[in-house]
């Protein structure tokens, strides 16, 4: 069973890709460790900042007690 034109190809491909070029399978591992280690900061640093301030909840609660207790009386 001879191998096929496509068999032989995607063999010689891969030797390529593996000693075509200094580094470059190991660039590209250090370009994705490079973005998911961003992508993880980008994660901490959502969860630790809140969405709104402290302060403009705090405004947004006085100004609705305000509301009621004008709606009360």
């Amino acid at each position: 069973m001879a191998p096929t034109w496509f068999k032989l190809l995607l063999v010689v491909g891969l030797i390529v890709v593996l000693f075509g070029g200094k580094g470059r399978i190991s660039g590209l591992m250090g370009d994705l460790a490079k973005g998911i280690k961003t992508f993880k900061k980008g994660l901490k640093d959502d969860e630790q900042k809140p969405a709104v301030g402290q302060e403009a909840v705090d405004r947004l609660a006085a100004s609705l007690k305000d509301r009621e207790t004008l709606r009360v009386r």
